[in-house]
C-alpha cells in the first residue's frame, strides 16, 4: 500500500528487464520528460520547484497517460523528504491516520517534510479527504494527488482551497512520436537490443490508436513487438498493432467528466448547424459503448430546445430515432441516430420555446398563483354555473377564422408575452400568423 522513495525511483536495468516497457521508459529527469512544456520547460513552474527543492501541495488533473505520476516522482526525487505513495483504491481512513501520524513524527523528530503521493485521489470520499486537511495546513505533508476527474466536483472545497491544481493536457502526436521512437532506439530500457523496426506509416497508426496516452502507446508497442517476434520478423507492422489492440479503446468515461464533455460537444455542434461534427461526436459516444437510448433522449431534448417551432418535424424525427433505437438496438440503431443528428444539425434553429417556457416558469415562481379566470373554467354543475363558472366564455369555433378576443391569462398576467417566435423556418409562419391574429383581436375589441 505504501512505498518508500528508494524503491519508488529505482529504474529497471539488466536484472529487471521483465518490467513493462511503459515502466522501463518512465522519464528519470525533466530533460527526458515529453509534453506539458508550459509546466516542465526551463524556467517553468514545476521545474523551478524541483530546482529550488520547494514543493507545495498539488493535484495533477488530466487524462490517462500524460505524466501525472511521473511528474510526482520527478518532483519528489528532487527533494530530500520522507516519501510515501498511496493508492486511493485500497486505502481507508484508518490507514490515512496512521500515515499522517508518521508524517507528524518525521517533522517533529527529524525536521523532515513528508511528501504523500495519492493516485486516483478522486476515489477518496469526503471523510477521507478531510483527514488530510489539518496535516496539509500545518505543513506536515506535501500532498501530491493525481486524478482524471474534475477536482471541482471530486475534491472537498476546504482541501481544494489549500492545494494548487495543475492541469495536464493530452499528448500531441509529436510527443507520442518522440516517446515511441525513444523506446525503439533505447538499447538499455527500450527495444533496440531486440533489433526491432517500425515504418513511418505504422508509427502513425500507433499514434492514432493511442489517443494522446503515452502508456497506451508503449503498451501497444510492447505487445506488437512480441507478436512480430513470434512471427520471426523484426518489422512491427500495422497488423501487429491491430491484433494487439483488437478494438480501439476510446477515451470516454460514461460516468465521468468526459461523458459530459462529449455530449456537450454533440449538442453544441448541432446547435451550430455542423452535421459533420455532430456525426463525429455521435460516433465517439456510440463506439465507446454509450447507452444509445441516452443519446436518443438528448436528441429529443435538443429538438424542442434548439429547433422547436422553426421545424416541428424535428421532434417527430427524434422520437422516431428513439423508437427505432429501442426496437432494433445496437449496432443497427446507429444509422437511425445518425439520421436524427444530421436532420437536427441542418434544421433551422430557434430557442423561442425554451426561452418562452423559462419565462412562464419564472412568472409562476415569481408572482402569486392567481385562480383560473371564471370565464375559462368548466361548469359541469348548476352550482358552478350559478357561481359564474364559464360566464362570458367565447367558443372559438363559433367565430370567423376561430379567433376571439378572449383573454386566458389571470389578471396580473394580462398582456404577458412568453413566446416570441423568430423569423427562421416554419416559425416565421407562426410569427406572421400570431401578428395577424393579434391585429384581428384588436380590431374586434375596438368594435365592441
Amino acid at each position: 500500500m505504501k512505498q518508500r522513495s528508494p524503491s519508488l525511483f529505482d529504474q529497471p536495468s539488466g536484472e529487471s528487464r521483465g518490467a513493462p516497457l511503459a515502466d522501463r521508459m518512465r522519464p528519470q529527469n525533466f530533460d527526458e520528460f515529453v509534453g506539458q512544456e508550459s509546466l516542465t520547460g526551463e524556467g517553468r513552474l514545476l521545474r523551478r520547484m524541483a530546482e529550488a527543492r520547494q514543493l507545495r501541495s498539488m493535484i495533477f488533473w488530466g487524462p490517462p497517460g500524460v505524466g501525472k505520476t511521473t511528474l510526482a516522482r520527478l518532483l519528489a526525487s528532487a527533494v530530500d523528504a520522507h516519501f510515501i505513495t498511496y493508492s486511493a483504491v485500497v486505502s481507508g481512513i484508518k490507514e490515512i491516520k496512521t500515515v499522517m501520524q508518521e508524517a507528524e513524527q518525521q517533522r517533529k523528530m527529524y525536521g523532515r517534510q513528508t511528501i504523500l503521493f495519492i493516485d486516483e485521489i478522486h476515489r477518496f470520499n469526503r471523510a477521507q479527504q478531510d483527514a488530510f486537511l489539518p496535516y496539509v495546513e500545518r505543513g506536515d505533508i506535501v500532498l501530491l494527488g493525481a486524478t482524471t476527474e474534475n477536482p471541482s466536483f471530486e475534491i472537498n472545497s476546504a482541501l481544494l482551497s489549500r492545494i494548487k491544481v495543475i492541469v495536464l493536457h493530452p499528448l500531441q502526436p509529436g510527443h507520442l512520436r518522440a516517446i515511441v521512437e525513444r523506446a525503439l532506439r533505447d538499447s538499455d530500457r527500450g527495444l533496440a537490443s531486440q533489433g526491432l523496426q517500425m515504418g513511418e506509416e505504422t508509427v502513425q497508426v500507433l499514434i492514432n490508436m493511442s489517443d494522446g496516452d503515452a502508456r497506451t502507446a508503449l503498451n501497444l508497442l510492447e505487445i506488437a513487438s512480441d507478436l512480430a517476434q513470434s512471427k520471426q520478423t523484426r518489422e512491427i507492422g500495422a497488423a501487429d498493432l491491430e491484433e494487439a489492440l483488437q478494438r480501439k479503446i476510446l477515451l470516454y468515461d460514461k460516468k465521468g467528466e468526459e461523458h459530459y464533455n462529449i455530449i456537450s460537444a454533440l449538442h453544441k455542434s448541432l446547435r451550430n448547424s455542423d452535421p459533420d461534427a455532430g456525426l463525429y461526436w455521435l460516433a465517439r459516444m456510440l463506439e465507446a459503448g454509450e447507452d444509445p437510448l441516452y443519446v436518443a433522449r438528448r436528441l429529443v431534448r435538443f429538438a424542442s430546445e434548439d429547433v422547436g417551432m422553426a421545424d416541428p418535424q424535428a421532434l417527430v424525427v427524434s422520437m422516431a430515432a428513439q423508437q427505432a433505437t429501442h426496437f432494433i438496438g445496437m449496432p443497427e440503431a446507429n444509422n437511425a441516430l445518425a439520421q436524427a443528428v444530421v436532420y437536427l444539425a441542418t434544421a433551422p434553429k430557434s430557442n423561442s420555446l425554451y426561452i418562452g417556457y423559462a419565462k412562464a416558469a419564472d412568472a409562476v415562481h415569481g408572482s402569486p398563483n392567481e385562480p383560473v379566470p371564471l370565464h375559462i373554467r368548466n361548469a359541469p354543475t348548476r352550482l358552478m354555473k350559478e357561481l359564474g363558472y364559464g360566464k362570458g366564455y367565447k367558443y372559438a369555433h363559433d367565430f370567423e377564422d376561430a379567433i376571439t378576443d378572449l383573454s386566458c391569462l389571470p389578471g396580473s398576467m394580462q398582456g404577458s408575452r412568453f413566446y416570441e417566435p423568430t423569423d427562421r423556418g416554419f416559425e416565421k409562419t407562426v410569427r406572421d400568423r400570431l401578428k395577424e391574429w393579434e391585429a384581428r383581436k384588436q380590431k374586434k375589441a375596438s368594435r365592441e
